[in-house]
Order: structure tokens, then sequence, then C-alpha cells
């Protein structure tokens, strides 16, 4: 199990939690549809601002390899689905139930994403490590029980539903495309999904806010979603969307125990009872132990990387010295055994 990408995870989360109950204030003065837009629009522009200010940092180059022709048509894919059918979806879905009702179904959009990451992308799975995400899933569902479920008709509950597995198309179609630079990616999802967000909020009805409002948003949106997104992005590529997707899930925890201190809301047994089932969840993933007889089959791409046992290839005179250094470069069939994940080096079937 790689630590460092089970730590970018949780951070990811993390800011992702804390990130909710700063929007639960700006929800005072900016409806949900154009919130969402500013959030996005704030994640784009800080991240490329960052993106810019790191690569005068590093003499003019990216350390990370930038998205490619043939990489293009899964980020086009992960955008129409996690910025523009996800939020359309979730707008008609609110507009038919209740608040709280919505958050105990959005809970499955972690669920979505392990299916869809096992039944359809064919990334392993084992018992341990089904029972976590049902851990997980049940802890985000115990946190956003409702006092009273309410159905006013089967429409929005299936709109929610359809929000959560467009989410998790999403998170499996960025994975494709996770070896590539994570800035960039970040940097064309929030400025593409922001202003659409946007227009579906004014369309909706939304007043745009005052300026305080926007860029508060906007700041909002560049920790919690935009640098939250960048470290989702290379957990993906170290630990596949099923299990990333899986330590995301903890987010809504995290930003209730934000809550708790922000604004002096009670420690209730709801929360207790799901810190618990997430804490045995994300046990149970971390003390994964996955080991087995495999074959690496030929390919060649490019990313950042180090010259570990996948790594061992010759370099030319205009390759980048250093490490962890960005070049394309081809692996040799291998075969051996060691303890691993479904990272972007381990796609074998099983």
């Amino acid at each position: 199990m790689n630590r460092r990408a089970v730590l970018y995870a949780l951070i990811s989360a993390a800011l992702f939690g804390l990130s909710t109950p700063a929007a639960k204030v700006l929800l005072d003065s900016i409806s949900p549809a154009l919130l969402a837009g500013l959030l996005y629009l704030g994640a784009g522009t800080g991240v490329a601002i960052l993106r810019r200010a790191l690569r005068g940092t590093v003499g003019g180059k990216s350390r990370e390899a930038a998205l490619t022709v043939a990489e293009m048509p899964w980020l086009v894919a992960a955008v129409i689905a996690g910025g523009i059918v996800g939020p359309v979806l979730l707008m008609f879905g609110l507009a038919r139930i209740d608040a709280s009702t919505a958050s105990l179904l959005l809970t499955l959009e972690s669920a979505a994403t392990a299916l869809l990451a096992w039944f359809i992308f064919h990334e392993n799975f084992d018992r341990r490590i089904a029972i976590g995400m049902l851990c997980l899933v049940a802890g985000a569902a115990v946190l956003s029980w409702p006092e009273q479920l309410t159905f006013a008709g089967i429409l929005g509950p299936l709109a929610i539903i359809g929000a959560c597995i467009a989410w998790g198309l999403d998170n499996n179609f960025t994975r494709k495309v996770s070896l590539a630079d994570p800035l960039q990616i970040v940097e064309i999802k929030g400025l593409v999904a922001g202003p659409i967000n946007l227009l579906i909020g004014l369309w909706a009805g939304g007043q745009l806010p005052n300026l305080t409002a926007a860029l508060t948003a906007g700041v909002v949106g560049f920790f919690g979603y935009g640098v939250s997104l960048v470290l989702f992005v290379v957990a993906l590529r170290d630990l596949g969307a099923a299990r990333t997707g899986a330590y995301f899930s903890t987010a809504p925890f995290l930003g209730t125990l934000a809550a708790v201190g922000m604004f002096a809301e009670p420690v209730t047994v709801q929360l207790v009872a799901a810190g618990g089932l997430m804490a045995f969840g994300v046990w149970l993933h971390l003390t994964e132990r996955h080991e087995h007889v495999h074959t690496h089959e030929p390919m060649a791409h490019a990313h950042a990387h180090r010259h570990d046992e996948h790594h061992r290839h010759a370099h030319g005179p205009d390759d980048p010295p250093g490490e962890p250094h960005t070049h394309r470069h081809e692996h040799d069939r291998l075969t051996h055994t060691h303890p691993h994940v479904p990272d972007m080096h381990h796609r074998h079937t099983h």
C-alpha cells in the first residue's frame, strides 16, 4: 500500500469536507447552482495560476507529463459526466426532494465509483476491500440519515442516484488520465465546469452575488475543490478509482467534525457511530496485502517516475537528469511478485 497516496486521498477528503461548512455559510447569499459554478471556477482559476507559478520555479518546464491527444477523450468524458450531467441531475433531484434526503442519497457516489471501477473498468478487489467499502458507505449513510425520509415521487431520488453514477464515471474517466499533469487536468475541469454550472444556476433563476461573496466562494473552491482534486488525481494513479473513492468518502465525516468546531454543533450518536464505521473501513483498506505472481505486458508512456523495479529503462541524451523526471519510456515484459494495488502499472487480470 502506497502510504503517501493514501495520505493524499485523506487530505483531499479533508479539504473537500472543510469546504462544506464554509459553503453552508455562503448559501445564505448564493443559490446552490451558482455556488457550485463559483467553486469550480475558483478551483480552475486558482490552479491555473498555481500551475504557471510552479512552472517558473522549475526552469519553465513542468515535471509532469502534459495531456496527450489520445487522453483528451477521457478528460472530455469526465468533464461531461462530472461537470455537466452530474450537476444538472442534482439540481433536478433537489427540486423534488428535501435536502436531508438528498444528502443521504449522495453518499452513494463512492459506492458508484467502486462498483463501476470493479465491474466495468475491471479493478481487482477482494472480500476485505468490499467490506471496507461497505463500512465507509454505511458510515456516511449513518451520518447523513435524516429524521424522516420524504419521497414525493420517484423522479427526485432517481435523479440524485443518476448524479452519483455520473460522478462515479467522472472519477473512473479521470483515473484514465491520472498519469498526466494533475494541475493541467484540474485547470481544464474547473474552467469548463465552472462557467457551465454558472449558466445552469442563472437558467434556474439564481442571481449573481456581490463581489465579496463571489471572491470568498472562489477561495473556498480553490482549496476545497482545486487543491483537493489535484491530490485526488495523484492518489488515483497509485491507488485506483475504487480505493481512492473509498478514502474520499470520509469527507462528510471530516466536514461534520469541522462544523462541530466552527459552529459549536453537538457531538451526536450519529457522528460517533459514523466515525467508528469509517475508521474500521479505512483500517481494512490500509492493512490490505494483495500479493501474487503477475506479468507486466510491454507498454510505452510518459509520466513522472523514479527508477524503481518497474522503471529500469535506458536513457537518451535528451532525457532529463535527476529523479523524479518525466519522459516517454518503454516497459519490457516483466513477471514477478510483490504486494501491490491496482495502480497504473498493475492493470492485470486475476
